[in-house]
């Protein structure tokens, strides 16, 4: 299946089928938040549910019974997780009802990760350090597993007591990205837990009055964990400070179909990833806003994560090339070339004479 059946249906004017397919478009897209693809079996298995041929219950038993005669052989194959979850968040997605209680939080963890964490709907018992790609390979401060469930529960009473009477829809998006920032900072789960808040932050959304149905938590996923990421982290002595203003972008193309481009690479402590947009760049390709899809493919979060491994690997202006790239990152002769191209145009890095034909460097950050 080559191409997206879920925005034809979400342009349905069927609103079974219209919703539906946002539900189960949502759900395949968050698996990115964990860099995990689905399978063709599941595209199927979901159109057929959106056709009213099976229920959601059925397509649970297809692929129960898909994944006992085709198991994985490779532990790092997620596939199967990515299938699982993404049925199990469509029929969510699909369920009018909801409780804005930390136990529906944690239900919905349940749910989703049955049969695949043995955690699943446990708050976590140990503390946790994640290395972000956006924040080159820092964490965030987590929330202590001693204090989760006491956090939990403030949070939840905080939200519920508060009142958005006479705020601006700015000062709404504001707060509720302050609201899904502080929420999903917790991280009351060992993993699962970007899957989770977006669910549940989908739902609380409804109840709002917010209509949630285009495609920019399916599309836009891992900028969406990105986001949270920024909004949770600080290094003063390095300038940086939490901020919510690229959730606050999310939220605006997803409440008020705002848009703002939400680009990963604007997000990276850095600054190496913005450099794209120099004047010299602009010279070399004119249309580049016209090339948006192509540039977005460049930043795909496999993509992001070589370039990431690549910076970590010749820091300080190292001299690489083809072959060393493969070697890093493990990737056939034609797709490091191309790599290696793209991430030249877009002014990532930039080839050096003097060490042979096809040497590269990393730029220099712009101060």
């Amino acid at each position: 299946m080559n191409h997206d059946p879920f925005k034809e249906y979400i342009r349905e004017s069927e609103p079974n089928k219209r919703d539906k397919g946002y539900a189960w478009h949502t759900a395949i897209g968050l698996q990115a938040v964990d860099g995990l693809k689905t399978s063709e079996y599941l595209m199927h298995t979901a159109v057929r549910n959106i056709e009213g041929e099976i229920s959601f219950k059925e397509a649970n038993a297809l692929l129960q019974t898909y994944y006992e005669e085709n198991p994985a052989h490779d532990v790092r194959d997620r596939t199967e997780e990515a299938d699982k979850v993404s049925v199990r968040i469509a029929e969510l997605l699909s369920e009018q009802a909801f409780s804005f209680t930390p136990n529906e939080y944690i239900s919905i963890h349940r749910k989703l990760f049955t049969g695949i964490y043995p955690h699943a709907g446990r708050i976590r018992n140990y503390n946790i350090t994640k290395k972000e790609w956006v924040l080159d390979g820092a964490t965030v401060i987590y929330g202590s597993a001693t204090e989760l469930r006491a956090t939990l529960d403030y949070d939840f009473s905080e939200e519920k007591n508060f009142s958005y009477r006479n705020l601006s829809m700015d000062e709404i998006i504001h707060h509720l990205a302050l609201f899904v920032s502080r929420l999903w900072q917790i991280h009351v789960f060992g993993e699962g837990n970007t899957r989770t808040t977006a669910v549940f932050f989908i739902k609380y959304l409804r109840t709002l009055g917010f209509d949630v149905t285009n495609d920019i938590f399916a599309e836009n996923a891992w900028y969406f964990r990105n986001a949270l990421v920024r909004a949770n982290y600080n290094d003063l002595k390095n300038g940086i400070h939490e901020t919510t203003e690229y959730l606050e972008l999310f939220l605006r193309n997803l409440l008020l179909n705002e848009h703002h481009p939400l680009h990963n690479r604007t997000l990276h402590i850095s600054g190496t990833f913005k450099e794209i947009e120099k004047p010299d760049i602009e010279m070399i390709k004119p249309d580049i806003e016209g090339q948006k899809a192509d540039i977005e493919k460049l930043f795909r979060p496999k993509t992001e994560s070589h370039i990431l491994k690549l910076r970590e690997a010749f820091p300080g202006g190292a001299i690489f090339g083809r072959s060393d790239v493969m070697k890093i990152i493990d990737i056939k002769p034609s797709r490091a070339s191309e790599l290696l191209k793209k991430m030249t145009e877009y002014g990532i890095i930039e080839p050096v004479s003097g060490y042979g034909k096809g040497k590269y460097r990393f730029r220099k950050e712009q101060s």
